[in-house]
């Protein structure tokens, strides 16, 4: 994947979890995490603008090892799938995120402390599964 801009943006990361594990999350505690798909969006909106998916890679090979956010402790027993962009100003995580949540379950709690979200990470056994519910989830008349 190429350096990502230091535009403001909103993104969803596509993961592969290849076995089942238990997953110590900062102040959520334990999640049992099962095999498959995990997709989590975020928000790129401050100064670094989207150069956090960079950053997200970087922890994910272990280049990074501070934890910031919960994704952080999820990265290093993933593997990169894709990543979808928009480039915004406006603030969309949370749509982005409740819409993703309709066609596919989230993981309850999780990359949402700072608002009522249910979550910002989803999972699906189905890499197209996910895809499709994420590629919907961005058509969205607001950008």
């Amino acid at each position: 994947m190429e350096p990502q801009s230091k535009e403001p943006g909103i993104y969803t990361l596509i993961l592969r979890l290849d076995q089942a594990r238990e997953i110590v999350v900062g102040s959520l505690g334990a999640l049992n995490l099962a095999r498959g798909y995990y997709c989590y969006t975020g928000s790129a909106r401050g100064p670094g603008g989207l150069g956090r998916v960079d950053r997200h890679l970087q922890v994910m090979r272990g280049e990074k090892t501070v934890k910031r956010w919960h994704i952080d402790y999820l990265l290093p027993f993933t593997s990169f799938q894709e990543v979808f962009i928009v480039k915004t100003s406006l603030d969309l995580e949370c749509h982005i995120a409740q819409r993703i949540g309709q066609w596919i379950p989230p993981v309850k709690g999780f990359g949402c402390t700072d608002c009522r979200c249910t979550s910002h990470l989803n999972y699906s056994s189905d890499l197209n599964v996910m895809r499709e519910a994420v590629r919907l989830a961005y058509e969205c008349q607001y950008y």
